[in-house]
Parts: C-alpha cells; sequence; structure tokens
C-alpha cells in the first residue's frame, strides 16, 4: 500500500534523503569538533557497576517525597538510607 505524502508535510528546503545521500553521509566521528561538542552525549553501560539494581516497595507518601526534590531522587533517597545506617548500628 502506497500511502501519498501529506502535502502539509512536504518541505522543499530539506527533501527526503536518497541513496546517494545516505551513500555520502559522514559518521559522527568524522564531523567537526564543534559540531560533536554541541550533541549530547549519552553515557554508556558502567563497566563495574557500583550500586546493585533491586525492587523496593514504599510507601506512596515517602516515594512522592523523595520524587518532589526532583531528578536525583534515587541518589539522595540512597544517601539518607546510608546515614540512617550511622545511627542506627546493630547491636
Amino acid at each position: 500500500m502506497n500511502k501519498k505524502p501529506d502535502p502539509e508535510m512536504i518541505d522543499d528546503e530539506n527533501p527526503e534523503w536518497g541513496d546517494a545521500e545516505f551513500a555520502s553521509a559522514k559518521k559522527f566521528t568524522e564531523m567537526p569538533a564543534e559540531f560533536q561538542a554541541v550533541v549530547r552525549k549519552v553515557r554508556g553501560p558502567q563497566k563495574s557497576p557500583t550500586k546493585q539494581q533491586v525492587t523496593l516497595r514504599l510507601s506512596p507518601d515517602v516515594l512522592e517525597g523523595f520524587k518532589g526534590f526532583g531528578q536525583g531522587w534515587q541518589t539522595l533517597l540512597d544517601t539518607a538510607l546510608r546515614e540512617w545506617l550511622q545511627t542506627h548500628q546493630k547491636a
């Protein structure tokens, strides 16, 4: 089934790429350093993870309270638990 392109979505200044354009495209590593610097780098997998992934059930109010701090709430929770352990050692 050939679907006709939406005329409102056609951009004459930026036409769809064909085989020739893809064949002449450069790899990201071949692009100028200035261009590479503006592209956000995504962190890859850790070679030796320092933390362990777990499944944990929390009260809704506790979870929402920590999530309310925004990005980094899991690290904040980890820090809070670590501080609690320092003051509540097993006898």
